[in-house]
């Protein structure tokens, strides 16, 4: 894969994240929703209900299988069992690319159920591109690296977040899933301008958004993707669009999962928001 062929991906337009409590009338009706996002893992197990509902949505849609178990950054291997699952998985999907986060999440077997942040060192990152190749190799298909909310940084980095993505997506030749809602959530809690890390991701290897809510906590923020949208967010994205081609827009909700109705609202929402960003924009003169 090469920055190119980037460029030639889809953009799929405005989708939501893939619930169970949402599967039944996203196949009965026709929202105003182009396409869906569903958490790989729940999908690993032929015979499952869910698997039925899977194949009724792809159908339907297309649907990105987004991991949250891969462990990209663990010191672990990553475990052939899941590997050859995940393959089953995405074949039979085929969708254009598929997903997962920037962090660890198991050590010595034990998965923690948390997405971790990693070391912003030279040798992580390295580390990481290599198993990122060997993935992408076994994949056959383009791989989008997501950049998590994190609440402590180690005393051992050695650049910013966003310089530690740029080495692994460059050396590894992988793209990014940009999440803004958890730019915000890092920026507050680490206390850095989030614009700096926008204009720092690589405008040919964006390749989708994501947008979220997240829950004040005090003295820091939580990225839980159970709330609305805030205004901050908001703001956030409609910097971010103009800065970027046509890239495709997903908004997450994992916890307090409301209507159908309404993820369609806050996603009709974002719709206006990133095309009136997009007009913004000049248009050279001829």
């Amino acid at each position: 894969m090469t920055i190119s062929k980037f460029k030639d991906l889809p953009n799929l337009g405005f989708g939501i994240g893939g619930r169970p409590e949402h599967f039944k009338e996203l196949i009965d009706s026709s929202p105003n929703i182009d396409w869906l996002e569903v958490i790989s893992e729940n999908f690993l197990i032929e015979g499952r209900k869910s698997t039925y509902y899977l194949e009724q949505l792809c159908e339907k849609y297309t649907v990105i299988p987004h991991g949250v178990s891969l462990s990209i950054g663990s010191t672990d291997p990553m475990k052939p069992e899941y590997l050859k699952m995940l393959k089953g998985l995405i074949d039979k999907m085929n969708p254009p690319w598929f997903s997962d986060h920037l962090c660890w999440t198991s050590h010595s077997g034990h998965n923690m159920h948390n997405l971790l942040p990693l070391p912003y060192t030279e040798e992580t990152a390295q580390y990481i591109i290599e198993k990122i190749k060997q993935l992408q190799d076994m994949m056959e298909r383009p791989f989008i690296l997501e950049n998590v909310s994190s609440y402590l940084e180690f005393e051992s980095s050695m650049m910013t977040e966003w310089d530690f993505i740029n080495m692994i997506i460059e050396g590894a030749d992988c793209g990014v899933l940009l999440d803004v809602n958890n730019v915000y959530v890092s920026s507050q809690n680490h206390n850095f301008d989030p614009m700096d890390f926008i204009h720092a991701m690589p405008k040919e290897r964006v390749v989708q958004y994501h947008i979220a809510g997240h829950t004040h906590k005090g003295p820091y923020l939580f990225d839980t993707h159970g709330a609305p949208i805030c205004d901050e967010v908001w703001e956030l994205f409609t910097k971010t669009v103009p800065l970027f081609g046509d890239v495709p827009v997903l908004i997450e909700r994992d916890e307090d999962i409301p209507s159908l109705d309404d993820m369609v609202n806050e996603l009709d929402y974002a719709r206006k928001l990133y095309h009136e960003s997009k007009a913004t924009v000049a248009t050279p003169s001829a």
